[in-house]
């Protein structure tokens, strides 16, 4: 099981929300099971809105380690999760009039190299 921490960030912040508390965290819940794909692996979701934001926190599944076609790094996670995210930004109401387009995820570093030949 992986697990994503992410946020959308309200367009007006410190402003009143239209839809407070539990209805706003639950319609973005809602918003994340109706447009989640099997390849997300999604599993469970939570959301917690704040003044100036919505965290959410997604537990996705892990990928099978036989499968050739996926990643099985923390990035991969990341990447199925902002899919999700996205996806669910620009079909739902509420989080298109709310909050700001999720931003895309950075590339990941790559890895040091490390000379090994003796010179």
């Amino acid at each position: 099981m992986d697990i994503v921490y992410a946020s959308l960030k309200r367009r007006r912040p410190g402003a009143t929300a239209e839809v407070i508390g539990a209805d706003e965290a639950a319609e973005a819940v809602d918003a994340l099971w109706a447009h989640a794909e099997a390849s997300d692996g999604l599993q469970h979701a939570s959301a917690q809105p704040a003044d100036d934001r919505i965290d959410l926190l997604l537990y996705l599944l892990s990928r099978d380690p036989s499968d050739p076609s996926g990643r099985l790094d923390s990035t991969d996670a990341v990447c199925r999760a902002y899919g999700l995210i996205a996806r669910s930004h620009r079909t739902s109401p509420m989080l298109l009039r709310l909050y700001l387009p999720p931003e895309p995820p950075e590339p990941p570093e790559p890895p040091e190299t490390t000379d090994h030949t003796a010179r």
